[in-house]
């Protein structure tokens, strides 16, 4: 069973992404955050429960940004080599590179259809990325998945 952590400040984004993940055919358990601080304090509950298997993270929440939590999960032992799987509506290629830089295992841009969201959502609970706990090449770190 997959352990997956979405962090996301839109209700509707939060609902197509539940409801994407209910039509993979991957066994999963969805951790649900509207806000950075509610990422981190879930996250800080995890000495009674398994580490999330990954967690999407939007860039752009109130409270604390996709980059404040991307810092300060890498630089927390316990939660250091969770993968990260930036995710954004825009794909500026600065935010990128910054991101890339802070320790994200890739940086996906928010699909603009139901099916490529579950084709999306399919595509990075399938990497092997995840078991080797590995960065991607730089020119592999932006998915692009149509």
């Amino acid at each position: 069973m997959k352990n997956i952590f979405l962090a996301e400040d839109d209700a509707d984004d939060r609902m197509l992404f539940e409801d994407a993940l209910k039509e993979i055919n991957i066994p999963s358990q969805l951790t649900l955050s509207s806000n950075g601080l509610e990422l981190m304090s879930n996250l800080e509950t995890l000495t009674a429960h398994p580490p999330p298997d990954v967690i999407f993270l939007d860039l752009n929440m109130p409270f604390k940004s996709g980059i404040d939590c991307l810092k300060e999960i890498r630089d927390t032992p316990k939660l250091k080599d969770i993968p990260i799987v930036m995710f954004s509506t825009t794909a500026n290629p600065n935010t990128v590179e910054a991101t890339y830089s802070l320790g994200a295992n890739c940086f996906l841009c928010k699909p603009n259809s139901h099916q490529l969201l579950i084709k999306t959502i399919e595509t990075v609970l399938k990497l092997d990325l995840w078991e080797q706990n590995q960065q991607p090449p730089r020119d592999k770190f932006l998915l692009e998945i149509s």
